[in-house]
């Protein structure tokens, strides 16, 4: 089986354009609000929704940070995989907050378990969301949903999700492709 395209450079753009509306409905002015990227490939997603919400939506001061779950995840010690770490940048207190996790792919929930307790090191947020591109709504192994989705995926389980960037892969487009 050959990879298959979910979305295009157009389907990206038409995702990332409701999905900031959707946060804009939400969250209005973003005065109360933190965008967290999740290391690795979340932080693109984040990077782009902060750039679109500045640039067409006019919405300023929008708060953006980092968090790297790598020593959080309940894998961490198993398998003969080293995990290499990234970098947490969060700039900022998420003490009474609305915090927005975004993630290029919501999978099994696990990465998501691991930020909400890698979140609590920067304070108690009032309200923690999840933003997600692609939702392989079939695989989760914990009751994780998000409230923002770009597009749901019925993948089985020996398919995989691959998200590009076109800063960091040369394209936007999301690719289901067989393991």
């Amino acid at each position: 089986m050959s990879q298959k395209v979910l979305l295009n450079a157009n389907e990206v753009k038409i995702a990332l354009h409701r999905l900031a509306c959707q946060l804009i409905e939400n969250h209005n002015d973003f005065s109360n609000t933190v965008l967290i990227g999740l290391q690795p490939r979340g932080i693109y997603l984040a990077d782009r929704l902060k750039q679109l919400l500045e640039t067409d939506y006019g919405i300023d001061k929008i708060q953006l940070g980092y968090l790297d779950i790598t020593f959080y995840r309940d894998d961490f010690r198993r398998g003969d995989k080293i995990l290499e770490a990234n970098s947490t940048q969060i700039n900022f207190i998420v003490e009474n907050k609305r915090v927005v996790f975004v993630d290029d792919v919501l999978y099994t929930g696990r990465s998501i378990r691991s930020a909400l307790t890698a979140i609590q090191s920067f304070g108690r947020p009032n309200e923690i969301e999840l933003l997600c591109l692609i939702d392989r709504r079939f695989s989760r192994h914990l009751p994780i949903q998000p409230d923002y989705h770009g597009r749901q995926v019925d993948a089985i389980g020996q398919e995989k999700v691959i998200v590009n960037w076109e800063d960091q892969d040369g394209e936007d487009a999301v690719y289901l492709v067989p393991r």
